[in-house]
């Protein structure tokens, strides 16, 4: 039995595998500090004390549980340090973190809402 390669556009055996075009993607400072057991946890600390939900959509009055991502509300290229600070950690599902990351939801709103969480 034969496929079509996705990766280099021919045609091989169901069962050989194509090496063609391996896309290596250089690792980052902020990718190195992302990949370690103590973010894991923090993340997991972080999406626990919002309760399992976006905080944003919980303030609009809706409730999210799905796609949610911790944002770093100061981003870790301008400040390493603030990797593992609850004061720059928020729980948000993928579409407000998109728009958290391009600037469409001010600092400030979301700084508030850490507040909140904390109580």
């Amino acid at each position: 039995m034969y496929k079509s390669c996705s990766k280099c556009g021919r045609i091989h055996r169901y069962d050989y595998k194509c090496d063609a075009i391996k896309r290596v993607y250089p690792k980052t400072d902020e990718t190195k500090l992302r990949s370690t057991y103590a973010w894991t946890l923090k993340a997991k600390q972080i999406k626990n004390d919002a309760m399992g939900l976006c905080e944003v959509c919980k303030f609009q009055g809706k409730i999210t549980y799905k796609g949610l991502e911790v944002h770093h509300i100061t981003k870790l290229k301008d400040n390493p340090d603030g990797l593992l600070d609850d004061n720059n950690l928020i729980c948000l599902c993928s579409e407000h973190h998109k728009q958290a990351d391009n600037g469409e939801i001010d600092a400030e709103f979301l700084r508030a809402l850490v507040k909140v969480r904390q109580g």
